[in-house]
């Protein structure tokens, strides 16, 4: 019988051809020491005053989640294949801050990217890999190590970013197949499951160590927190040593219960939660949802609630802050660099993908967000850092948007990279008195 495990090994074997390809993509490259001034309108967006922006590349691919190197290489995790790669490596040779070479490799696609411990780590829909890279190198030297696998192929919330620890660790979000767990996935009226099935194998954050090859979700991950229903936003806080976890909230409360919840419930309800977790947190979904407008957790109609009811939910885990409804919360780093003024130390950016499931209204995010920090609580509100991404407003639908950013990365300068989805652009975002 052929093992998940043996499956893959010899898909890697398949694949070693890609040594061959790499011995043209070693050079002497040092990071970029000047920029081309601000593209016009920054590139299409809006900034705050003092920040600026020019686009480093354009159409890509469909650029997920993004790195970048010490020397100023980038890395971008791509949603579907391009020229039969699904990570784009990207560098500038000639200093002037555009990349001029784009290679693709790698036989997967995904969302999670990270650059540790000598390392690209990749997250795809089942599977987490890392390729080892080598000083000067724009690919890496190596074909792909599994680190994590065993993970339920989904058809909805299948993909695995994740984010490392200081102490040896990987945290893999394990988004959950469902909308609210319901007996008939996504019908109106349909109850709940009670327990979710589901939250055993999906529904949060799984923990594995971070150099170890082939661990299994089942037999050697270890669940971290659960009732979370996807979270593609994850990182882990350097400043207060904590996981941080920005998750999707549920869809359709109107539409599957419209005797309790008005169109405008519907619209605005409910929130995106931001959490700091902790081992053992338990976040609520499904049995749960959080109203920003009430600031409380409230019973999901599936279970039992109609707006109002608390019951189980008094006892799970609360948000540090709940964001409007429906914005897609894609990214979330912690802002450590000198390049941006003090307020932005240690602070989150949050990068809002934007909506689909507001209609008839406007659709929502479509923004980087930033929300000022310390101590491990956000010490202000929220505010918009980069919009204009979407092109137009009203947006009644998202593919009526020329860009939807997805990725967040902090140069080694301390500017800030946003990646889109729809295309591929990647801006660069730097601060001058």
């Amino acid at each position: 019988m052929i093992t998940l495990k043996s499956y893959y090994q010899v898909i890697f074997s398949l694949i070693i051809f890609q040594g061959s390809i790499l011995l043209s993509c070693k050079s002497d490259h040092t990071e970029s020491a000047r920029f081309p001034g601000a593209d016009k309108n920054n590139g299409g967006i809006t900034l705050p005053g003092g920040f600026s922006a020019f686009v480093v590349a354009d159409e890509v691919g469909p650029g997920r989640h993004i790195a970048v190197t010490q020397h100023g290489d980038i890395y971008l995790a791509l949603s579907r294949l391009k020229n039969n790669g699904g990570i784009a490596a990207l560098r500038d040779t000639n200093t002037d801050g555009r990349a001029d070479i784009i290679k693709y490799f790698g036989e997967f696609v995904g969302t999670g990217i990270h650059i540790h411990k000598g390392y690209l780590y990749f997250g795809a829909d089942t599977i987490v890999v890392r390729y080892k890279m080598k000083e000067g190198w724009l690919l890496p030297e190596t074909v792909p190590e599994v680190i994590a696998y065993g993970f339920i192929k989904n058809s909805q919330h299948a993909s695995k970013p994740f984010a490392f620890d200081n102490n040896g660790n990987i945290y893999v979000n394990v988004g959950a197949p469902a909308n609210a767990c319901q007996e008939q996935m996504r019908t109106p009226g349909s109850q709940g499951m009670d327990p979710c099935p589901l939250l055993e194998r999906t529904g949060g954050i799984w923990r594995f160590k971070d150099d170890e090859a082939w661990q299994d979700q089942v037999n050697d991950g270890y669940r971290y927190a659960t009732g979370l229903r996807n979270c593609v936003a994850i990182e882990w806080n350097k400043a207060d040593n904590h996981l941080y976890v920005v998750q999707h909230g549920r869809d359709q409360l109107s539409q599957f219960f419209p005797e309790i919840y008005s169109e405008d419930d519907g619209v605005n309800l409910p929130s995106e939660e931001f959490f700091m977790l902790e081992e053992g947190d338990d976040c609520g979904w499904p049995y749960c949802y959080y109203d920003h407008f009430k600031a409380k957790k409230v019973l999901a109609p599936e279970y039992g609630g109609d707006g109002e009811v608390v019951g189980r939910c008094g006892q799970k885990k609360k948000p540090l802050i709940g964001f409007p409804a429906h914005m897609a919360p894609n990214d979330l780093i912690f802002y450590t660099g000198n390049m941006f003024p003090g307020r932005y130390k240690n602070g989150a950016f949050i990068a809002f993908h934007g909506s689909w499931n507001r209609a008839p209204q406007e659709q929502k995010g479509y923004c980087v967000v930033f929300v000022p920090f310390r101590d491990g609580k956000p010490t202000g509100e929220w505010e918009v850092f980069a919009d204009g991404f979407a092109g137009k407003k009203p947006i009644m639908s998202p593919g009526d948007a020329e860009y939807r950013p997805c990725g967040l990365a902090q140069g080694a300068d301390g500017s800030l990279y946003i990646s889109d989805s729809q295309k591929g652009k990647i801006w660069r975002v730097l601060y001058q008195d």
